[in-house]
């Protein structure tokens, strides 16, 4: 199965621990740089919680996107990151895909 017909819910599984893990980790070695990765942190803190209380079903994290999209410039990646930052912004634009499906 190709990465771009991965389902949301697949995507969760696969990536979340990672992206919890990322997440944190942006802030501390970009934070100064990159003040928008506080705001990768807090969103997607508030996605996932709203994953979790969804249980099977699908929850609404439009907002939620919308807003990554907009602080991130649709995912771009700065030219002075880490693999990590870019791993980040690679999964977080995969899920967001995925969710839109």
């Amino acid at each position: 199965m190709s990465e771009q017909n991965k389902t949301f819910d697949e995507l969760v599984r696969r990536n979340f621990e990672k992206l919890d893990l990322y997440t944190t980790a942006i802030t501390r070695a970009h934070g100064k740089n990159h003040p928008e990765a506080f705001e990768v942190r807090e969103l997607f803190e508030t996605i996932s919680g709203k994953v979790k209380d969804a249980g099977t079903n699908k929850p609404d994290l439009d907002a939620e996107f919308a807003q990554l999209r907009k602080i991130t410039d649709n995912y771009t990646i700065p030219g002075d990151v880490c693999e990590t930052y870019a791993g980040t912004f690679e999964m977080l634009s995969e899920v967001d895909k995925a969710y839109q499906a």
